[in-house]
């Protein structure tokens, strides 16, 4: 089988002699390549322009046998697509053009017109599914509605994430408000990368872990569950919540195809709290790819024995790669994994 149908076999949840790989932001400034074209282009440039996209996209996969592509995106298109631009800071980090403060300016945001105002990202997802010619499965993927929410009320980057917390403990209504925004754009915005090529999505709830525990359903998981119940018969759903392990069955309660751990718990116990017919991803810590290769293979080759026994495990980072991963590391780890035989 070619690496897309290895990894719908593991989706499906399907024995197979070696679990498929790929890597959350694939794409890098670990890649010399990549650095190449960030001197010639922003990021907003390599985002928006379909052909860069596709070339950066491609990039890992020139240089790694992995057996899935990721589109070369950002979560914040959709604030951008509502009405609530972005931009990077000279300084490091996300700013909003503008910080959502209050309930008018909710009123404000859209959610219409989402597949015309974000078509670029279905042109880049067209040449790519077109490039792959479907050889390797092709991922989607955009924010939970809570992680794109804290950006839109904190104004961008934060380190408390107070307002967010505010507005959700002081003004519920209004809080439901903005996500019910952002989750009728998600649903649209999904559709519209499944129509364009995707073969699965994957929603990345990365500040997931920042409300309290008993709070989780009502801030995070409920619009999660709302987006993946609107498109479930339409194309498979991943869920990543970076800090949630506790939330682990609850995640699943949501019914995904596929759920992916961070590298916080042994994989083999979030395997246990998660039933047999969901797909577990994950759960390399990220910072191993920095090291050297003798410790990712060791720590590669630890999670491979622990998951041996259980269908449906697709090899992946417990987060995004590092910039500073090394190229040898990246290698050691796809080679791991690529030539396992258990």
């Amino acid at each position: 089988m070619n690496s897309r149908e290895r990894f719908i076999a593991a989706l499906n949840c399907q024995p197979l002699d070696r679990p498929p790989i790929w890597v959350m932001r694939q794409a890098g400034r670990y890649l010399p390549e990549y650095r190449a074209l960030k001197e010639k282009f922003s990021f907003l440039e390599l985002a928006q322009t379909p052909e860069l996209a596709l070339e950066v996209t491609m990039q890992p996969l020139r240089r790694f046998p992995l057996d899935a592509a990721i589109l070369f995106s950002d979560i914040l298109v959709i604030p951008e697509a509502m009405g609530q631009g972005y931009h990077f800071r000279e300084q490091g980090g996300i700013g909003m053009d503008y910080t959502l403060e209050n309930r008018d300016q909710i009123e404000k945001l859209t959610s219409s017109s989402i597949e015309e105002k974000l078509s670029y990202v279905a042109d880049a997802l067209k040449l790519i599914s077109a490039e792959l010619d479907g050889s390797k499965m092709l991922l989607g993927f955009g924010g939970s509605p809570w992680t794109l929410a804290t950006y839109m009320l904190e104004g961008g980057s934060s380190k408390d994430f107070a307002k967010v917390k505010a507005l959700f403990y002081q003004d519920r209504p209004t809080f439901e408000l903005l996500m019910e925004k952002i989750s009728d754009a998600l649903i649209a915005y999904f559709r519209m990368q499944k129509a364009a090529g995707a073969d699965a999505i994957q929603i990345f709830d990365s500040w997931g872990g920042i409300i309290s525990g008993e709070d989780y359903e009502a801030a995070s998981l409920k619009w999660i569950r709302k987006i993946v119940d609107a498109v479930r018969d339409e194309v498979p759903m991943i869920i990543y919540a970076k800090g949630t392990t506790p939330q682990l069955a609850r995640q699943a309660a949501c019914d995904p195809k596929a759920i992916s751990v961070d590298w916080t718990i042994p994989i083999e116990e979030a395997a246990a709290r998660i039933p047999s017919h969901i797909a577990i991803q994950g759960n390399l810590d990220p910072v191993l790819l920095d090291t050297k290769p003798e410790i990712v293979r060791a720590n590669a080759t630890r999670i491979l024995q622990a998951m041996k026994d259980r269908p449906g495990h697709i090899f992946n980072l417990g987060h995004g790669i590092h910039p500073t991963a090394r190229i040898e590391n990246m290698e050691t780890l796809v080679d791991t994994v690529t030539s396992w035989n258990q």
